[in-house]
């Protein structure tokens, strides 16, 4: 009885810890199937770059609304990054750059210049606020913006599906046929974009991305179908997100590092107990489709 008012107090005795669980569930939805395409496209850490791309434009929406407003944050946050994913492809295009070096060039310059402008014309505890996220002041409007954007992220991808896993797996072959490979591409960064904005407030900039790629690399040393795997990662982001929360809770810890690190030991205890973890060796991690 004891393990279940453990368990069920937390969330029946404080909305804000109601609110937080709703928040974590609903990024983990939404972020789990987006960081299984960046995955399957060799993304991984141009997703980390996008999640500090955002900043500028988070702390300009900072400014603009004289405070932490995510309605201003966070469209502030999807103009930038949308604004350095043009960029760092069009440099990648009409220069011999790769594409994951024009990132890195990016969101280095974004970053610093998100943090002068917080650090400048804001507090010590703003700066913190943008950086790690507020999981536990989570409010209704920012819930609603998660939901919506976790919603239209499911859409998109039930929409695009077929052509965005084939501008994945080879795009190469989707520039040849004469696809629009590019306008899938454009789609699936905005909704990478998206998604890191409505985990901005809970989780940060410098955490956000860890809500979609720890689950997403976690799923994959489960399975090697595609909607199995996307369908896994989402599972154990919102479980992560339910453990991470109890976690703080009992213990008096920061709840966004919490559930982050939560993700972290179930990709731990994956690669040690998956069947295509540590003891398969690389020859067992191919893609198949769904």
């Amino acid at each position: 009885m004891s393990l279940l008012s453990d368990l069920w107090d937390p969330f029946a005795s404080f909305g804000f810890m109601r609110r937080a669980l709703v928040a974590s569930i609903t990024l983990g939805m939404g972020a789990g199937p987006v960081g299984v395409m960046l995955q399957l496209r060799r993304m991984s850490l141009i997703g980390d770059a996008m999640s500090h791309a955002i900043l500028p434009g988070a702390a300009v929406g900072f400014l603009l609304a004289g405070g932490l407003s995510l309605t201003a944050m966070g469209l502030g946050g999807i103009v930038a990054g949308l604004g350095v994913a043009l960029l760092a492809g069009l440099v990648s295009r009409r220069t011999h750059l790769a594409e994951d070096a024009s990132f890195a060039s990016f969101y280095l310059t974004s970053l610093a210049l998100g943090v002068l402008i917080v650090s400048a014309r804001g507090s010590n505890i703003d700066l913190l606020h943008v950086l790690f996220g507020t999981i536990l002041a989570i409010d209704g409007p920012a819930l609603y913006l998660m939901g919506g954007i976790t919603t239209l992220s499911l859409c998109l991808l039930s929409i695009i599906w077929r052509p965005l896993v084939m501008e994945c797996v080879d795009p190469g072959f989707m520039r040849m046929t004469g696809s629009r490979g590019g306008v899938y591409h454009m789609v699936f960064l905005f909704l990478v974009v998206i998604n890191l904005v409505a985990g901005f407030e809970a989780l940060g900039t410098l955490m956000s991305v860890g809500m979609m790629m720890v689950p997403a690399a976690t799923a994959r040393l489960w399975t090697r179908r595609l909607l199995p795997m996307m369908a896994l990662s989402a599972g154990v982001g919102m479980a992560a997100g339910l453990t991470g929360l109890l976690v703080s809770y009992h213990f008096s810890l920061a709840a966004g590092p919490s559930i982050i690190l939560t993700c972290s030991i179930l990709y731990v205890v994956s690669l040690l107990a998956s069947p295509t973890g540590l003891r398969a060796g690389r020859g067992a991690s191919s893609w198949q489709g769904s």
